[in-house]
């Protein structure tokens, strides 16, 4: 039996590929994204049966129209993969920048949320279910000049463990996946060297092994989780002297 998988962000980066590798395994696919052209663009590249949802994941109304619609077509789905997200650089001394926050926030943040919520009654009465939430790397320290980015992240991490910990009894799934630096355009606007970073179709397929294994929380690639580590475990004032230095992404 193929597996029913939504995928919000899937209009390019890692969540068309993911729809490009889970579409050669034969699943059924529901693929969210705000462009619905580049959401058919993805689409003419699949075989197999998918259906495209041109939604907000900020919109919690669409969020439920579309959870609505796909259950009443397919059923529950037993992979959900919340990665639609979005990055600026920001500063916290910039009053317009006031926007930028909250839009990052309601997006990375909120925007999982309501992409998981609409599903989760119906993968309890199912007693199954896999919720994959795509945070990052960036989420276990706080990067200068993305403070936003880094917050909606470590805030994202944290959220889907709690979650994890809420549905274990239910016998559902909760995936934490953070990447490094992968090939997107989120990451094509940054004006430095990037390290360790892979391509999108990569970066899909470790994603999918993991998800595979049932791992709680994975970094990709592995070059990039020995980096998370140490950044986990250095001291602060370290921390801050390297962090200094790093680049920034561009306001």
């Amino acid at each position: 039996m193929s597996l029913k998988i939504i995928i919000t962000g899937a209009s390019s980066g890692i969540g068309r590929a993911l729809a490009i590798e889970y579409d050669k395994q034969g699943a059924t696919l529901g693929l969210i994204s705000r462009s619905k052209a580049n959401l058919i663009k993805t689409q003419k590249q699949l075989k197999g049966v998918s259906e495209i949802f041109a939604i907000d994941v900020t919109d919690r109304q669409s969020c439920f129209a579309m959870a609505k619609q796909f259950l009443k077509k397919f059923g529950p789905p037993d992979i959900i993969i919340a990665n639609a997200g979005i990055s600026h650089g920001t500063l916290s001394e910039e009053v317009e920048d006031f926007e930028a926050f909250k839009s990052i926030i309601d997006t990375n943040l909120l925007g999982v949320l309501n992409t998981f919520q609409p599903f989760i009654a119906s993968m309890k009465q199912n007693g199954a279910g896999c919720l994959v939430g795509i945070s990052s790397v960036a989420g276990i320290r706080g990067l200068p000049g993305a403070s936003a980015y880094s917050a909606s992240k470590s805030a994202l991490t944290n959220y889907l463990e709690g979650l994890r910990v809420e549905l274990s009894s239910y016998g559902l799934d909760v995936i934490t996946i953070a990447p490094g630096y992968i090939v997107t355009p989120m990451t094509d606007v940054n004006p430095y060297s990037m390290p360790f970073i892979i391509e999108a179709k990569s970066a899909a397929k470790k994603i999918i092994a993991a998800i595979r294994q049932k791992k709680t929380y994975a970094i990709i690639p592995w070059q990039m989780a020995i980096i998370g580590r140490i950044m986990h475990l250095l001291p602060n004032w370290i921390w801050d002297c390297l962090a200094k230095k790093s680049p920034r992404k561009p306001r």
